[in-house]
């Protein structure tokens, strides 16, 4: 049944969770996501699924790694100082393929940082900030709807690859409110859960499980060894990229200028795209749905073809390294950032018409 309502973005991750079949939320308030805990909060209970407030954040990525170990679909959220205190076990789950959903609603930093809105946590969720260098695909919504359908798609690709999934959200798209169309998605079959923790008297095979984040204290079949476990793991990185890679393209097509952003500042370069073609600026917008994997490649044509670039970030220039990598020094590139407000105060989005002012500056 379709259902529409009038939501945050933060409650959307819940309404999304719901509809995604998520089973148990573990998590601690904290500013600019406490609507995502006081959602679950309220609506887990009564309808019989499991709602914990932990003692911190690092209790609450254990948790998880408990529940996801016992097959369960479970999630927590967070914003930039808890998230610094979930790495170490976001890599264990990694290591340990356990599949979980983190929401991450970014906030200003460095350290704690401020409650302002931000996307300073760019890199250590597209790069995997715990040890080992492992990967998690991050899904970066661009509205409350999306926000609501990509929280049910990062529960179908945590069990897909069993691997932690990051939902990255910032301050601002957590606290906008629109209009959401509540609905559950297919996204296609999925194994069963013959690995999980059910007691041996509920396997198949009547034979005990175990699950495992050191590899080198307690080798697991059907690895004999580290290299053999480290060529599997590489390979599942591989297939995320190749099959799991999205983004939007808007007006890009013969663009002179393509401007890159993601979150709240993707709409804010939507709208100074349409400000461009209204004056007869060839303008368009390249828009990373998932920021892991990135779309290298559609930036590496369009910086053949000529284009200029303009990355728009609420950052100090993190999304920027992507897009250099991608472009390969082979075009002009710009940054309106976190200092490019044009405030004399301590605060405030970057708006439409500040990224309008460069455009027509580079072209």
């Amino acid at each position: 049944m379709v259902e529409r309502m009038f939501v945050q973005g933060n409650e959307a991750v819940g309404w999304g969770a719901l509809y995604g079949g998520c089973e148990a939320f573990f998590g601690y308030p904290i500013t600019p996501q406490n609507e995502v805990t006081q959602w679950f909060a309220r609506e887990f209970p009564e309808r019989g699924r499991v709602f914990l407030q932990s003692q911190s954040e690092v209790a609450s990525i254990n948790m998880l790694y408990g529940a996801a170990a016992g097959g369960f679909r479970v999630m927590t959220s967070t914003s930039s100082p808890g998230w610094g205190l979930m790495q170490e076990t976001i890599s264990h789950c990694a290591a340990a393929e356990l599949p979980c959903v983190i929401v991450l609603v970014q906030r200003g930093g460095s350290g704690a940082g401020s409650i302002r809105h931000s996307q300073m946590d760019y890199i250590t969720a597209t790069r995997g900030g715990g040890g080992g260098g492992y990967k998690n695909i991050v899904l970066a919504p661009g509205s409350v709807q999306e926000t609501h359908d990509l929280m049910q798609l990062s529960f179908y690709l945590a069990d897909k690859y069993r691997n932690p999934t990051v939902v990255l959200s910032d301050g601002i798209l957590g606290q906008v409110q629109e209009s959401l169309e509540t609905k559950t998605i297919d996204f296609g079959p999925l194994e069963d859960k013959d690995w999980a923790l059910k007691g041996r008297d509920k396997n198949k095979d009547g034979k005990r499980r175990l699950i495992n984040s050191a590899y080198g204290v307690l080798p697991l079949p059907p690895y004999p060894n580290y290299i053999s476990w480290l060529t599997h793991i590489k390979k599942k990185y591989q297939e995320m990229e190749d099959a799991e890679l999205r983004y939007e393209a808007y007006k890009a097509e013969g663009a002179d200028l393509i401007l890159v952003a993601y979150g709240y500042t993707s709409r804010v370069s939507k709208e100074a795209v349409n400000m461009a073609r209204a004056k007869g600026l060839n303008v368009g917008l390249i828009r990373p749905i998932t920021v892991w994997p990135f779309p290298y490649e559609i930036i590496k044509e369009k910086a053949a073809l000529g284009c200029k670039f303009l990355v728009v970030e609420d950052s100090l220039g993190l999304l920027l390294e992507d897009v250099k990598i991608a472009v390969q020094g082979r075009a002009e590139i710009g940054l309106v950032s976190i200092l490019d407000r044009h405030i004399p105060t301590d605060g405030g989005m970057i708006m439409p018409g500040r990224v309008f002012e460069e455009v027509q500056k580079l072209l």
